[in-house]
């Protein structure tokens, strides 16, 4: 029997969170009509990716070394259709895909992609970042894409995952463009099922073998959420580990908290940025044609909608103060109450004294 491994590679914040685990949920009923998610210890591939992109991670790293080849290991022990997928892959350098390349004995291998237009991605990248601890602005940030946009072999985490034309010529290198699939993530208003439809179509799968639904997903929050955990991160000057971090700051107050508030101000691309992204874009789309990968979807969904006409920008680098204050309260009853329920740990008294700060730095600023 052949075995045919498709590598899921990102982007980043295009459904991958909801796709993974509606692959794992239903792995059993897969896995009877010949199609597997290998998966080891842990619930996905993430460890793996780790080890092969050879990231630190916060210290994750350090527990990742020989993943890939464990994982590597199982696929080649399986006949039929298998499945790697981790977003970070992406992130790949040359190397690193051969290397991916060569541990793998398939009869075909195949590289899917999935991609959503810049609009939306500009913003989500740098939540996504805060989330992971960063302190820089949405203004530097996006201050920074400019800066290194069009280089070559950057090193910005931005292009190396979400530059369709670089990642895919990288993971692309060692198969045919047919081989390559690209699949756009539908916009805002399309049916709920239309991207998991669009995925099981490149991975030649019927999507009724997996019946069982996931409302798992990566949330993006707000300008004013967002802003607000930014200067968390700078009052914290780094001091809390990366463990704690992940299932405090990340997991508990943006994940299960900040991420449910109701009527957030979502960040979007800044109206003088639109040109830009619209060119570049079109870059992107050219260079797509001509390649001769396979694309799901329509090429024109990733164009950028600009702004609605007559809609008003609003800065998430200065959201209105009492947005802030509101954010930081319902935050500050959720980590006290996160601390009361844990015992023995750190004290509510604590957490409360920490985001007292917050919240009376942001009332100052309305003064």
């Amino acid at each position: 029997m052949s075995r045919v491994v498709y590598i899921h590679v990102g982007a980043p914040k295009t459904g991958t969170t909801y796709l993974q685990d509606r692959i794992l949920r239903n792995r059993e009923e897969l896995g009877r009509h010949g199609f597997h998610y290998p998966v080891g210890l842990g619930a996905g591939h993430f460890m793996p990716a780790l080890d092969l992109i050879e990231m630190p991670w916060g210290g994750q790293g350090q527990h990742a070394a020989g993943q890939w080849d464990a994982l590597a290991a199982r696929v080649n022990r399986i006949d039929g259709t298998n499945l790697i997928s981790h977003e970070v892959l992406a992130a790949a350098k040359p190397d690193q895909v051969k290397r991916a390349m060569d541990s793998l004995e398939a009869d075909d291998v195949h590289i899917v992609y999935t991609a959503r237009d810049l609009a939306r991605q500009i913003p989500a990248e740098w939540q996504e970042s805060v989330k992971h601890r960063r302190r820089h602005t949405y203004q530097q940030f996006l201050d920074a894409l400019l800066e290194t946009q069009g280089r070559p072999s950057t090193d910005q985490w931005f292009w190396r995952v979400q530059g369709i034309p670089e990642v895919l010529s990288r993971w692309g290198a060692h198969v045919p463009p047919g081989k390559v699939h690209l699949v756009m993530v539908p916009p805002p208003g399309a049916p709920r099922n239309l991207l998991w439809e669009r995925f099981c179509q490149v991975l030649d799968i019927d999507p009724t073998w997996a019946p069982e639904e996931s409302s798992k997903a990566n949330q993006s929050i707000g300008g004013a959420e967002t802003t607000l955990l930014r200067r968390l991160n700078v009052r914290l000057k780094g001091d809390l580990a990366s463990a704690p971090y992940r299932r405090l700051i990340r997991q508990h107050l943006v994940h299960k908290t900040l991420a449910h508030r109701e009527d957030m101000n979502r960040v979007t691309l800044p109206p003088r940025l639109e040109e830009w992204a619209a060119n570049l874009s079109e870059e992107w789309i050219g260079w797509i044609e001509d390649s001769g990968i396979d694309v799901v979807g329509e090429l024109d969904e990733l164009r950028p909608a600009p702004l609605p006409e007559g809609a008003n920008w609003l800065d998430p680098d200065n959201p209105p103060a009492d947005e802030v204050v509101e954010a930081a309260l319902d935050a500050l009853v959720a980590m006290t109450m996160e601390a009361a329920r844990r015992g023995g740990g750190t004290s509510p008294e604590t957490f409360s004294r920490r985001m007292r700060k917050v919240v009376r730095r942001a009332r100052m600023s309305r003064h």
